[in-house]
């Protein structure tokens, strides 16, 4: 089922519903490697960071209410992958399911085509989340490798899923 949803860029009003949204992955779910969830000042100037890099960060927002959220970020540091970017998505989990994922990440892939990037590299925490896997393959992204056994959470291991997409012509 999908929805309507308004796509725009993402402003330091919506820091506390990423917070919200982010935590959830934190607390429940291998998506993330990270333990403890950032409160909304921490998550504002990760947006702000990626702003000042002249990257995008979006929400998607029904009747006044973010609902998910997706940013592009530098890939690695050094200079050789400056046309390679990395993806993030978080859809509120109440609402996964509905189609949000694919407005944000076609939005997404555009904005960075726009910007010249060539290539998007989605690194995806747990093999198990397949809802993330499934949705960027049905976006073009391929799988190119597994790194096995690389996040220690909930006192076990999680791999990472590495998929990539062509970006541009």
């Amino acid at each position: 089922m999908s929805v309507v949803a308004e796509i725009r860029a993402a402003t330091e009003t919506d820091a506390p519903a990423l917070a919200e949204i982010y935590a959830h992955y934190v607390h429940t779910s291998g998506a993330t490697f990270e333990l403890e969830p950032p409160d909304g000042a921490e998550m504002d100037r990760r947006r702000r960071e990626i702003h000042a890099q002249g990257l995008p960060y979006l929400v998607a927002e029904i009747d006044g209410s973010v609902v998910g959220y997706a940013y592009a970020s530098r890939f690695r540091p050094r200079i050789g992958y400056r046309f390679t970017l990395e993806d993030s998505v978080y859809i509120r989990h109440d609402c996964a399911g509905r189609g949000l994922g694919r407005l944000l990440l076609d939005e997404l892939i555009d904005a960075c085509e726009a910007l010249g990037a060539r290539q998007m590299v989605a690194v995806i925490g747990d093999s198990a989340n397949v809802a993330s896997i499934r949705l960027h393959e049905r976006l073009g992204f391929r799988r190119v490798g597994v790194l096995d056994k690389v996040g220690w959470k909930f006192d076990r291991w999680f791999d990472a899923v590495l998929l990539q997409k062509e970006l541009g012509e």
